[in-house]
């Protein structure tokens, strides 16, 4: 029997604020062990949280950046549990009214447009960081209490490639919209994996079993890669699956089991008294909706259609925001945008990180490349010059016109100049001359080199060309 995966996954982020969820507390990664803590992230006795409202519009703005609906009236709940990471010996997280539902995420996968189905991005608090030595463990309660989103997915996802792109789509949102920083290496970012198996075709789930606390997209998708023919193996075999939880070790590259999988009434939810129903105004939410950006993959389609760009380029200037933001202030003043983002990406990146320095710093007018190109369009200078024309252009500021005149580098097109440094290389190169006449048209390809380098990259290449093509026939 032929057997297909069902895999939804519940992504969990801290929000890009400056304090803890329900404190004054410092959101900081770092600092010395239990140093920025107080009683309420420690859930003393008789202390009282306060809503952090950052958190709050992060919340609803990630909502909006993936399509979600934000309801009228939503509430946090008490999550019960004992663990010695949660001090309170329960979570305040949000249970069947949370602040945003029904959205989805489109991104590229196998040369298409995928849609996962988001079921809910929902609010709650980080727990501790437990710590195992030789002879004992410790708590850091310095996580605790920070404002936590979690992103639930429908069961959409098809296989353990599927979802690594969905997660990296997913973080790539975030972090354009500034909901978060994502940074993987500092634990803001980690996912739990649903995932069962079913006969192809078949409609009804199979057992989910979950795995809990990947904190890499790429180990998400090894622990998936192990996981789904582990599952077919039992179902062919004979066996049974039973839901449970797993956890992936990934030196073994196994999952190994943990314990059977909880279900929601054993969390014993109900909501927390010390905290108010959040009930967004209209002009509150329309603050938030002033804060939504265009996601990356629209910028990439946007940039694709509007300037022709190819897919590589538009997505070099998704990545890098700043840089994408100096193309397209160019790319709108030329009737050249792919000589521009050629400029851009293949010149004035390089120049960037060689020197070590940013857009802000550059010496020259964000017009010089224009300028430059157009120079090149005029013919006036070569590609070749205009490559040097570049490099004193970044390091002195100058524009690029002023270096020309200043260099003697204007291209020659004058025949009778171009007619004797071909005759010189004719004369110089025997050899490839003859092989040229013999019928070798690669041949004059390495003539016309000696052409430039004779006239220091001065000479009209086209006119070198005619002009060698004539002299050797």
């Amino acid at each position: 029997m032929d057997y297909e995966a069902v895999i939804g996954l519940e992504t969990h982020v801290q929000l890009k604020t400056k304090s803890k969820m329900w404190c004054a507390c410092a959101n900081e990664f770092g600092a010395p062990p239990n140093s920025r803590v107080c009683p309420v992230c420690l859930g003393l006795p008789g202390v009282l949280p306060v809503a952090n409202e950052e958190a709050l519009q992060l919340t609803v703005l990630a909502g909006l950046l993936l399509n979600c609906e934000i309801p009228s009236f939503a509430k946090f709940d008490r999550k019960n549990y004992f663990y010695p990471d949660m001090p309170k010996n329960y979570q305040i997280t949000q249970y069947d009214k949370p602040s945003t539902r029904h959205g989805w995420l489109d991104f590229e996968f196998q040369g298409r447009i995928a849609r996962v189905r988001v079921t809910r991005a929902h609010l709650e608090e980080d727990v501790g960081k437990n710590s195992h030595f030789d002879r004992h463990s410790g708590v850091d309660f310095n996580r605790a209490g920070v404002p936590l989103l979690e992103i639930v997915s429908e069961p959409d996802i098809t296989g353990a490639d599927m979802a690594y792109e969905y997660l990296n789509a997913l973080k790539e949102v975030l972090i354009y919209g500034g909901v978060s920083d994502a940074d993987m290496e500092k634990g803001m970012v980690r996912c739990d994996v649903n995932v069962s198996v079913r006969p192809r075709g078949a409609t009804e789930l199979g057992q989910k079993i979950e795995i809990k606390n990947m904190n890499s997209f790429s180990g998400a998708r090894r622990a998936l890669e192990y996981e789904i023919p582990r599952q077919i193996g039992v179902l062919t075999g004979g066996g049974r699956l039973r839901q449970e939880t797993r956890r992936w070790d990934d030196e073994a590259g196994i999952t190994e089991p943990m314990r059977s999988k909880e279900m929601a009434h054993d969390y014993r939810y109900f909501p927390d008294p010390d905290l108010m129903p959040f009930e967004p105004a209209p002009a509150w939410l329309e603050q938030v909706r002033r804060r939504v950006v265009e996601l990356p993959l629209a910028k990439k389609q946007r940039l694709m259609r509007d300037f022709q760009l190819p897919a590589a380029d538009a997505q070099t200037f998704v990545w890098d925001a700043p840089l994408g933001n100096y193309f397209e202030n160019l790319a709108r003043q030329s009737k050249n945008p792919k000589a521009v983002a050629n400029w851009v990406i293949n010149n004035l990146r390089g120049s960037l990180a060689g020197a070590q320095t940013t857009l802000g710093d550059l010496k020259f007018k964000p017009e010089a490349i224009l300028e430059l190109i157009a120079l090149v369009d005029a013919k006036t200078i070569s590609s070749s010059i205009a490559q040097q024309v570049f490099s004193e252009m970044f390091d002195s500021g100058l524009s690029p016109r002023a270096i020309v005149e200043q260099k003697g580098l204007a291209q020659v097109s004058d025949t009778s100049a171009i007619e004797a440094f071909c005759d010189q290389a004719i004369a110089a190169n025997p050899g490839p001359a003859a092989d040229y006449k013999s019928g070798k048209a690669a041949a004059l390809n390495f003539l016309k080199g000696q052409v430039m380098k004779l006239s220091k990259g001065k000479a009209n290449p086209a006119l070198a060309g005619e002009i060698l093509q004539r002299k050797l026939k």
